[in-house]
């Protein structure tokens, strides 16, 4: 008999398989699409905001984003795995040193900022496909090989010039 963990777990597998999910953390800058359905019609409206806490239990995996909407705070808690989330897509990693970020709730303007974290890229992207050799994309090979031509040059002795010198009756 299988035990909740292995179900939950079977879950999230199944939701990664269809839905791709960006790793992100607290402190970086997300925007959420949500599916919103207002009678017969369904929409997409994007909540954008600094993820200030990710709570990662497997299924149960929930992340809070806070956002300042009219001068006045906004959170709002979504589940990671959840069916009304379309998207989420970071805009900018935060640098910050803890996983909890409630001490912005009593932060406003300059204070509230977090500074960005700078990503360096090694090596290739995981994404691209390499190129497979076939015999379309393979250079024709000519029979001849080119002719080169051959360029001497001369260098020509350098001769020191010196500045000219204007008088005062020059420059008016």
């Amino acid at each position: 008999m299988k035990t909740i963990e292995e179900i939950n777990l079977h879950n999230v597998k199944k939701i990664l398989a269809s839905k791709k999910i960006p790793e992100f953390f607290s402190g970086d800058v997300v925007k959420v699409g949500v599916r919103i359905t207002e009678g017969k019609k369904d929409r997409i409206q994007y909540f954008e905001g600094v993820c200030i806490a990710k709570k990662n239990r497997d299924i149960n995996s929930s992340f809070t984003v806070r956002k300042i909407s009219f001068g006045e705070g906004v959170e709002r808690t979504f589940p990671l795995y959840g069916t009304l989330i379309d998207s989420i897509k970071v805009i900018r990693s935060g640098k910050v040193r803890r996983a909890k970020l409630y001490y912005l709730r009593d932060r406003t303007g300059k204070s509230a900022r977090i500074a960005e974290k700078i990503r360096k890229k090694i090596g290739i992207e995981v994404d691209v496909k390499p190129e497979t050799v076939t015999e379309e994309t393979l250079a024709p090979v000519t029979a001849e090989p080119a002719k080169q031509t051959e360029v001497t040059v001369t260098a020509e002795p350098k001769t020191k010039t010196e500045p000219k010198k204007e008088s005062s009756e020059e420059k008016k």
